[in-house]
């Protein structure tokens, strides 16, 4: 997979948990969790590489902080439109 994109999981309409996948090789998994701001956790595949990041707040997030972590991971920035499907319900 070249390219981010987010995945959101819903109950009841309403977006409980999303995922941003990175760019990452086929059926690279994730070895180790790391948590980097309240909300935001990072999945690192072997080797060390961020191949996604975990939104366990999807009411709360921020698209600053997801934008600080994506920069220091040396990712594009999202837009508010990319995570407007964490507020649509």
């Amino acid at each position: 997979m070249s390219t981010p994109y987010l995945e959101v999981t819903y109950r009841r309409g309403r977006p409980i948990a999303a995922y941003y996948y990175l760019p990452r090789r086929s059926g690279q998994r994730s070895v180790r969790t790391r948590q980097v701001e309240p909300g935001l956790l990072i999945d690192f595949g072997r080797g060390g590489r961020a191949i996604g990041i975990e939104i366990t707040d999807p009411a709360g997030l921020s698209v600053a902080a997801l934008n600080r972590v994506l920069r220091d991971l040396g990712c594009s920035p999202v837009s508010r439109a990319d995570v407007a499907p964490l507020r649509a319900a």
